[in-house]
């Protein structure tokens, strides 16, 4: 056993803490536990696997902080510890000094260098970089943000006038005339749900891009109904999305259910998400493009809100992972498995958390699901996309 080289354990349902004995496998080069259920620390004997070069841990419940033996690994080339618990100081030295943001996507707690685009970690008085970096974000940034968001707003306001009122888009295909797709039609379209077709995960799910009979490109979002809460998500997104009318808002082609699978097909957006904009060196959004999404967010949470129907809508779960965006760069408001819809006696309802912390209103946190809410919301998330910005990091 000592003498393997490539393990690939990913996607097997484990559970329990990664076995520290496994950093007894000297001659390991590449070591996959990804898209499991592992829980507690990295074991701080992944150190000793001095010949790895690849090592994914994403999609666990891993906690704790990253070890700074890994720093040790000279040959590692690929690290992945993306959709996990894990909090602390990101190592900066040895193979850390390679490796960017994409490595440590989606865990709250971390805190390091601005290369890793994650909070700065608080250090004491010698800590002059930090205070320049506020001043900075305190006297340019944040008036430059506000005037982007009073801007949003007005262009918003005169949208809706202009409009008089006109009744709002409505979808291209009608609840009553929806296609009928089978299982087995999404078992070829998607290549039995294939990792090469994998276009994204969500919050109890993952999305797979697909090809009808009829040549026709879809999402197709499947429920993992291990998930507590999975076939109360999937009716909850089954009645909001199959009702929505607006341009702003991912419309639902189809949908398919049988006794265990669920799965909801969707219009596929071709420039994905508005993280992978974000996040991703590759990517690039210009002031233009970055107001017009702002506006087509903001018209999404309108509409929700003030004209889906008697009772409004609140989703829940805003962020830039939901926000989906089309062909000519329009953006879409998506995933509405957590939404909940709201009655006159229920503005108020207390209920529990369910959001991805840090993008949750002030409001929510507090578990007060009102609509109001919302707009502290949308405008810590328009101040998001403006500061995570590699040139703002790099200007600071």
């Amino acid at each position: 056993m000592k003498t393997i080289t490539k393990l690939d354990l990913s996607q097997n349902q484990f559970s329990g803490h990664i076995p520290s004995t496994m950093g007894q496998l000297g001659r390991l080069v590449e070591l996959s536990l990804s898209k499991n259920r592992l829980q507690g620390p990295i074991p701080r004997e992944f150190g000793n696997l001095l010949s790895l070069e690849s090592l994914d841990l994403s999609w666990n419940n891993l906690s704790g902080a990253i070890p700074k033996s890994l720093e040790a690994l000279v040959y590692l080339k690929y690290l992945n510890v993306s959709f996990n618990k894990l909090e602390g100081e990101i190592p900066d030295k040895g193979p850390f000094a390679n490796f960017t943001t994409e490595s440590f996507i989606s865990n709250a707690g971390l805190c390091g260098a601005p290369r890793f685009q994650v909070i700065e970690c608080e250090k004491d008085a010698s800590g002059q970089s930090r205070n320049a970096t506020s001043f900075l974000l305190k006297c340019i940034l944040i008036p430059v943000v506000g005037a982007m968001v009073f801007v949003a707003f007005v262009v918003l306001i005169w949208r809706k006038r202009s409009k008089s009122k006109a009744p709002a888009q409505v979808n291209s295909f009608h609840l009553g005339k929806r296609r009928r797709i089978s299982h087995q039609e999404l078992l070829y379209a998607t290549n039995y749900f294939s990792e090469d077709n994998m276009i994204g995960t969500g919050s109890l799910g993952m999305v797979h891009r697909g090809v009808l009979s009829d040549g026709s490109i879809v999402a197709v979002k499947v429920f993992n109904l291990e998930f507590q809460g999975a076939f109360k998500s999937f009716d909850t997104e089954c009645e909001i999305m199959r009702n929505i009318r607006h341009r702003n808002l991912v419309k639902i082609i189809s949908s398919c259910s049988i006794l265990n699978f669920k799965a909801l097909v969707l219009e596929y957006m071709p420039n994905g998400s508005l993280e992978k904009w974000l996040y991703s060196h590759n990517y690039f959004l210009n002031l233009v493009q970055r107001l017009n999404i702002m506006i087509d967010v903001a018209s999404a949470l309108e509409y929700l809100h003030h004209d889906f129907s008697v009772n409004p809508v609140v989703h829940c779960d805003l962020k830039p992972n939901n926000v989906l965006i089309d062909e000519e760069m329009v953006a879409r408001l998506g995933d509405f498995g957590i939404s909940k819809l709201l009655t006159e006696t229920e503005s108020m309802e207390q209920t529990r958390t369910l959001g991805t912390i840090g993008y949750m209103a002030p409001g929510k946190k507090k578990k007060s699901l009102t609509t109001c809410v919302y707009i502290n919301q949308l405008q810590a998330v328009l101040n998001l996309w403006i500061y995570i910005e590699r040139a703002f990091f790099y200007f600071a």
